[in-house]
């Protein structure tokens, strides 16, 4: 009986993702891609005969997968592919923009309201936010830093079909 608890507390401490001083990242205060679970779901803009659908898979394995495409007049422009995961130094947002090279975003501030990612080297964008407007409503501000140009998308949750 005894072999069996400390054989179970062996395999516990074995599976729990410990720092070097042995606190989980999560005691340490360290945003994880659960922090931002309110993001997962189908999200969508229209304006004229433009659609922009966002969707997010919910978090699980310390990442969440995202796509982004824009529909303009029947035809696909542009689309990307997302990855929120979670890494040594924290949250990242791996960016794969259609026909360009990825680029990595680190989160520079986490609420539960809003998450921001920022990459100060990169030409355009330079800074990611998103945030929830209540249950059903999230607002994507992409700019070149603060004050900069840049540009918002006010999504709605739609359902994922």
């Amino acid at each position: 009986m005894r072999s069996s608890v400390a054989l179970v507390s062996l395999a516990a401490l074995l599976i729990l993702p410990l720092d070097a001083h042995g606190q989980d990242e999560h005691a340490r205060g360290k945003p994880s891609a659960d922090d931002v679970g309110w993001l997962a779901g189908c999200w969508e803009m229209s304006v004229g005969d433009m659609s922009t659908e966002e969707h997010w898979m919910s978090p699980r394995g310390g990442m969440m997968l995202g796509l982004n495409r824009t529909i303009r007049s029947g035809r696909s422009p542009s689309y990307e592919f997302l990855i929120l995961r979670e890494s040594e130094s924290g949250l990242v947002l791996e960016a794969h923009p259609s026909g360009q090279t990825s680029t990595e975003f680190a989160a520079t501030q986490t609420t539960s309201e809003s998450v921001t990612f920022e990459n100060p080297q990169h030409d355009f964008p330079k800074r990611i936010r998103y945030a929830r407007r209540g249950s059903d409503s999230l607002a994507a501000r992409v700019d070149a830093g603060e004050g900069e140009r840049g540009f918002e998308q006010l999504f709605r949750r739609v359902s994922c079909e």
